[in-house]
């Protein structure tokens, strides 16, 4: 029997795990009641399993049985935090509150619970160790850093030889299928904050003040004129102003105005290249209108890189399991970033995405991650846990022979 038939059984069981923890989002690193969920999903199976207090992750350890010359460890992957978003799809299974798993790390949460137990089930399978990392904190909280920093990825003795996730999407890619590609995944992730110094006056008298929210509005468009003058046109760059504040009432002239963006890249020496122009341009623009401007940078995420062998094993472990129309090799990266590619960093494999978008709906017109409006099939459950259990199943089979 292999792990597709097997986790199809399993379907039930994930749906209702995923279910409540659609219904009980939790924010950041501290994640009490989604972590409790976990334990309860993995009571039983043969695993060590450990939690941390301070970074609020589980990682739970599946040593295999079968004879190796030489034994190693996979790593797997699924991250459990939510978004601040209000839910707005309607379901029966809605979030109440202020949170929602707008990016389907509940579907994650699931599918690696789903591996869990397929893998603990074939022990006598695993050349090795098998490490599940559930992780809090992938959205904006570093989450993946504190696991590493805090030892996670030794937590088995033997050499790691690869690491894996999958990411589901509501929308862009059809029903079931994988996505990825060698190389650079996802782009490199930095915050762009500007505070635009004046001074203030009354409304009907501009000339006595030093209006900042004219230069702050320069600034942006600037922002957009740059990206396509000082950098190369084959390389993607993205910067999205997705706050802009400034000034109380309409007729009060205020003294400051400030705006943040998003900056996404995929090279060193263009991240490197876009900070020094962004700062000038910006300490530039408020200096000739006789304004100041304090710009600052907060660097997140690096470029999720994957490993070109570790991404092909990838397509042609699903493609083994599903047929090969569930493989699909992506033609460029996608500019969402991933704390995933910390691990990536330090163990050689890859993450792909497994399209969730529900049966029926045209994935180029559906609600996509992080909208409030975004939908997440059920149905993928299995075929994520699945490939999950047969990746590190197979990876370590290869890694003993070899």
């Amino acid at each position: 029997m292999t792990f597709a038939r097997e986790a199809a059984a399993l379907a039930p069981d994930l749906i209702t795990l995923r279910r409540a923890l659609h219904r009980d989002p939790e924010i950041g690193l501290a994640l009490p009641r989604t972590r409790q969920r976990v334990l309860d999903a993995l009571a039983g199976l043969p695993a060590e399993i450990t939690t941390s207090d301070a970074n609020g992750s589980v990682v739970a350890v599946i040593t295999g049985t079968a004879p190796a010359r030489q034994r190693h460890a996979v790593f797997l992957r699924g991250d459990m935090d939510a978004l601040p978003v209000r839910e707005e799809t309607g379901l029966d299974y809605t979030a109440s509150g202020d949170a929602m798993h707008a990016c389907g790390h509940d579907l994650h949460t699931a599918m690696l619970a789903g591996a869990a137990r397929l893998l603990a089930a074939r022990r006598d399978e695993l050349a090795g160790d098998v490490v599940l990392l559930f992780q809090p904190g992938e959205e904006g909280y570093e989450g993946a850093a504190a696991m590493i920093e805090a030892g996670a990825l030794e937590a088995s003795p033997a050499p790691a030889v690869a690491a894996y996730a999958l990411h589901v999407t509501s929308a862009r890619f059809g029903h079931g299928a994988f996505a990825t590609r060698p190389g650079p995944l996802m782009a490199a992730s930095d915050i762009l904050r500007v505070t635009v110094r004046g001074r203030g006056g009354h409304a009907s008298a501009p000339h006595e003040a030093l209006d900042p929210i004219p230069v702050a509005a320069e600034m942006v468009t600037a922002l957009q004129t740059i990206v396509t003058r000082a950098i190369d046109t084959f390389e993607p760059v993205v910067i999205t102003v997705g706050m802009f504040r400034g000034g109380i009432r309409e007729n009060v002239i205020s003294d400051d105005a400030e705006f943040s963006a998003a900056v996404r890249t995929f090279g060193a020496a263009t991240r490197s290249v876009l900070i020094a122009r962004v700062t000038a341009l910006c300490e530039g623009i408020a200096a000739a209108h006789g304004l100041a401007a304090e710009v600052t940078w907060e660097q997140l995420y690096p470029v999720t890189v994957n490993d070109p062998a570790e991404a092909q094993f990838l397509l042609d472990t699903a493609a083994a399991l599903f047929g090969p129309d569930a493989a699909q090799v992506m033609a460029t990266p996608m500019t969402g970033s991933e704390d995933f590619s910390r691990i990536l960093q330090r163990i050689p494999g890859a993450l792909a995405f497994l399209g969730a978008t529900p049966e029926g709906t045209d994935p180029r017109a559906a609600d996509f991650n992080h909208s409030a409006h975004a939908v997440f099939d059920d149905d993928v459950l299995p075929r994520g846990a699945a490939l999950l259990a047969e990746l590190a199943r197979a990876r370590l089979a290869a890694a003993a022979q070899g």
